[in-house]
């Protein structure tokens, strides 16, 4: 049985450079505020907790003064930005430049949505850290839709301006999108109302997909590696699992189960954005001992 790890999985450059800057100020300072898990992955931050980095939340960063806490990648609403200042908190941002980018545009659209009447609706995950940023660029008054159930929350004799979160699926996007524009369409109260869509997608993310869906099929089992918490790990899983039937999921390798592997010639092992390469290594080593096979 051959065992490969997909060389185009791991890290994203968005939380390549959170890491690496928070491995400075650790190697620097000792020690260093984080608000949030840093990455969604269980195992990335307890390595990086040994050596200093503790995970705060809003509370918390309201009682905290004069210090430094680490912004990661997802970035951050308007709100934390003041209480830092009100604070004296000197902020090490390690946002992503392609969701301050979406950031900026949410902001945009937003005030077009105040001049013309209309709503900014935001296609993402409920309660995760780049949509509660993006919300905040539009004053809490975005429409957040995480699938077609949610479309009835929008008002379709009103203009609307749609955003997506970096990581939700393309399909999905384009799902929404569509049936968006068929409401519209359907609309027989104002045919003017205007759609602004927004494909604020991160390529880095979806052009994973379709390497993905051809890494899926030329093996017999495939293990996806990624957190629970990660929204991108859900969707890149969930391309795997639609190629691949025998795609299963580990948060690490204490999660593998031997009979995956049962009558397998080869299994590949993929990942999220926020998977670190070392655990996908550490996957096929196991992998190796459960079954009693080497690794390429």
């Amino acid at each position: 049985m051959q065992i490969e790890i997909d060389p185009q999985s791991g890290f994203c450059f968005g939380v390549v450079y959170a890491i690496q800057m928070a491995e400075e100020q650790l190697a620097q300072h000792g020690e260093l505020y984080c608000l949030g898990d840093i990455v969604h992955n269980n195992m990335e931050v307890e390595r990086l907790q040994a050596k200093g980095l503790k995970i705060i939340d809003h509370n918390d960063l309201k009682e905290l003064k004069n210090t430094r806490v680490l912004i990661r990648a997802h970035g951050e609403p308007p709100e934390t930005y003041k209480t830092a200042i009100e604070n004296n908190i000197d902020l090490i941002d390690a946002s992503c430049p392609v969701v301050l980018k979406l950031q900026h545009r949410v902001r945009e659209g937003f005030l077009d949505s105040e001049d013309d009447g209309g709503q900014l609706v935001i296609y993402g995950k409920e309660n995760h850290a780049e949509v509660k940023g993006l919300i905040g660029q539009a004053e809490g008054k975005a429409i957040l839709v995480t699938g077609l159930e949610d479309l009835d929350k929008i008002d379709y004799t009103k203009p609307i301006h749609f955003f997506s979160q970096t990581t939700q699926s393309t399909k999905g996007f384009e799902e929404i999108t569509n049936e968006i524009r068929r409401r519209l369409q359907g609309n027989t109260e104002n045919f003017s109302v205007q759609l602004e869509t927004n494909d604020t997608l991160c390529r880095q993310v979806s052009n994973r997909e379709p390497q993905l869906m051809r890494f899926a099929e030329k093996h017999d089992v495939i293990v996806f590696v990624a957190g629970r918490k990660s929204a991108n790990g859900k969707v890149l899983h969930d391309v795997c699992k639609e190629v691949n039937p025998k795609t299963y999921f580990a948060q690490g390798p204490e999660e593998l189960q031997p009979e995956w592997f049962d009558g397998a010639n080869s299994v590949g092992i993929c990942g999220a954005t926020s998977t670190p390469m070392w655990l996908m290594e550490s996957i096929s080593k196991a992998i190796a001992k459960l079954t009693g096979e080497t690794v390429n």
